[in-house]
């Protein structure tokens, strides 16, 4: 029996990562909602506000069998500018921050030994600013959020923002990918 364990990572609006993460084999129940904030059961509307703390997250259960912490982070890092505080895209706020809320040591760890790497890796680029907090509540966003993306590709949103990121994610991490995500638009 395979052991699942949790991953909750903020790259700007959870639409897109949700679709992102949703294509990944060995990760199952992504969910989009918020975390990091003081407010108790923020709704869509109040975290859009920008005043409850909360950032824009999914939640994800992974089997680490199939796919290692560090791939998450490798494509969590690969899909979204984790560079600019408290922006992704036009979409600005501290709702919309690069966060890893990690759920035990090890993912700390792990996070900040990737931060530090990638950080290495470019002197000359910005640094990463993404903030690597513990785990306090997750809180599940309204049901119209859930599968946005499968559900409403035809919107515009869905075409000018997330396929391209579906796009890069297909492309570039396209041995991580499930069977039923390997292909090209």
């Amino acid at each position: 029996m395979n052991k699942k364990e949790i991953a909750v990572f903020g790259g700007g609006c959870f639409w897109c990562t949700e679709a992102v993460f949703k294509m990944l084999k060995g990760v199952s129940n992504v969910l989009p909602g918020y975390a990091g904030g003081k407010t108790e059961n923020p709704t869509y509307e109040k975290v859009s506000g920008g005043n409850t703390g909360h950032a824009e997250v999914i939640y994800m259960e992974y089997d680490p069998s199939i796919v290692k912490y560090r791939d998450l982070l490798t494509v969590f890092f690969g899909s979204h500018d984790p560079s600019t505080l408290n922006r992704q895209g036009n979409d600005v706020g501290t709702q919309y921050r690069s966060v890893v809320f990690y759920t035990t040591p090890e993912q700390k760890k792990e996070t900040e030994d990737f931060i530090k790497e990638l950080d290495e890796s470019s002197k000359e680029g910005k640094p990463i600013v993404t903030e690597v907090v513990p785990l306090v509540k997750f809180y599940e966003a309204e049901e119209y959020h859930k599968d946005y993306y499968a559900n409403n590709k035809s919107a515009g949103y869905c075409q000018v923002i997330i396929n391209p990121k579906v796009e890069k994610v297909q492309k570039k991490f396209a041995e991580l990918l499930n069977d039923e995500s390997k292909f090209t638009h």
